[in-house]
């Protein structure tokens, strides 16, 4: 049977130091891979502002694991319940990936999309600039007692 991808976004808590984040991440991705998942993807975003506070936090740091287990699989509910016993995770959130979602990942994951614009060779007259328009002479203003 195929495997279904799936993936997790956690943010932590702002107050961990490097190595506390580093060691949460990997009791997640041990997890992971423990319960018959395997690790397609990991990406730490860093500190970064959330929307909204939570607990009194306005940043947090972010988390990304992408990764693929057996449709019949416990391996997500038992991600999220370490989640929620994980006094560190301020906010989680896993989700099932269709087959045009896994598509898209492996293509970002690939640069795709952050490649640089190739900029075009403009004609000679378009890099003219533009004359200025006249200026629009302003109308003095009437007064509402004055008959037309």
């Amino acid at each position: 049977m195929a495997k279904t991808n799936y993936e997790s976004v956690v943010v932590l808590t702002p107050v961990l130091s490097e190595k506390m984040m580093q060691e949460a991440v990997l009791s997640f991705e041990k997890l992971i891979t423990e319960n018959g998942g395997e690790l397609i993807h990991k990406e730490n975003w860093g500190l970064t502002k959330m929307a909204y506070p939570i607990q009194k936090k306005t940043t947090g740091f972010y988390q990304i694991f992408e990764f693929a287990a057996e449709p019949d699989a416990e391996i997500v509910d038992k991600l999220e319940l370490a989640y929620r016993r994980d006094e560190q995770v301020l906010r989680y959130l896993c989700i099932k990936l269709d087959k045009h979602a896994a598509k898209y990942n492996e293509r970002r994951r690939n640069g795709e999309f952050n490649k640089p614009k190739v900029k075009e060779t403009a004609a000679p007259e378009a890099a003219k600039p533009a004359p200025k328009p006249a200026p629009v002479a302003k109308a003095e203003p009437t007064t509402s007692n004055e008959e037309v």
